[in-house]
């Protein structure tokens, strides 16, 4: 009869102590989740006793802290696109000076202006507008959202067919291509491909004058992936930090879109962009994007 009086309450005693320590079990599982990033973490029940205040304090700490963090990356968003507003200002501002001071010009000298200076004077509004047309363009396709259209490609050819268009336009660069994979083909949008292909061969080459570059293409497991190397100068460690922000160019004319379009394509296309370590000494990035099945 002891025997079962003491069995009993031992395993009330277990219950009792297995019931007190939950709490406590989810609120460390809970500290943890938050720990790692987590703060959708949410702990069920809490009674009105200390253990009961805790969990409540805790939720109430978490709630704060989606709050918290909702704001920071609202205002982050702020303000890279007011930034990204008054960069577009300034580089339209950059060519509307010249073309106002080319019409002033014609303007004060009259209907009998020199036919080689009305010629000039031509060639320059032309060439402006076109550079105004070119910006607005990129800044259009970087805030518009482009329907995705997946099938197979072939990363391979259109990588080549890429560089057989960049050829005439690079004359002094010398181009090669490495396939290690014979007709890779990915599952992806065939446009959105071809941009970020042009985007990154156009770069390399444009950091290589009368240097190399060269395409590989390989892949392993789900995916295909097509690196780009330049024999360029490479990269500083300010371009490095922020190199798909869309509101840093680090070279003359550029408005510092293109690499972070190129990763919204790999991104929409189930894939990414990243730098990896050049072969030729300069920069080398890698789209790594999802096998065709």
């Amino acid at each position: 009869m002891s025997l079962s009086v003491w069995l009993l309450s031992l395993a009330a005693l277990m219950y009792w102590t297995w019931r007190l320590s939950r709490p406590m079990r989810q609120l460390t599982a809970g500290l943890a989740e938050v720990g790692q990033g987590n703060l959708e973490c949410a702990i069920a029940g809490g009674g009105d006793d200390e253990i009961g205040a805790v969990i409540h304090g805790f939720n109430r700490m978490t709630a704060h802290l989606r709050e918290s963090r909702n704001r920071l990356l609202y205002a982050a968003r702020m303000e890279s696109w007011q930034a990204l507003a008054r960069k577009m200002a300034h580089e339209i501002k950059n060519s509307l000076t010249p073309i106002r001071l080319t019409m002033e010009e014609i303007a004060a000298r009259g209907p009998r202006s020199d036919p080689e200076f009305l010629r000039q004077a031509a060639q320059i509004v032309v060439d402006e507008v076109t550079t105004l047309e070119r910006r607005v363009r990129a800044f259009s396709e970087f805030s518009g959202e482009p329907p995705v259209c997946p099938r197979p490609v072939d990363v391979g050819s259109l990588l080549e067919e890429r560089i057989t268009l960049l050829r005439s336009a690079h004359p002094d660069v010398s181009y090669a291509v490495r396939v290690e994979e014979e007709h890779p083909l990915v599952y992806a949008d065939e446009d959105l491909v071809k941009g970020i292909l042009t985007n990154l061969l156009e770069n390399a080459a444009q950091a290589a004058p009368g240097g190399k570059v060269v395409g590989v293409v390989g892949g392993e497991n789900g995916t295909v992936r097509v690196e780009v190397h330049d024999s360029g100068p490479g990269l500083s460690s300010l371009a490095r930090s922020s190199l798909f922000e869309p509101t840093i160019s680090f070279k003359q004319g550029g408005m510092g879109l293109g690499l972070s379009i190129a990763r919204r394509g790999a991104v929409l296309s189930g894939g990414d962009i990243e730098l990896i370590t050049g072969e030729l000494g300069g920069a080398a990035f890698r789209v790594s994007l999802p096998r065709a099945h």
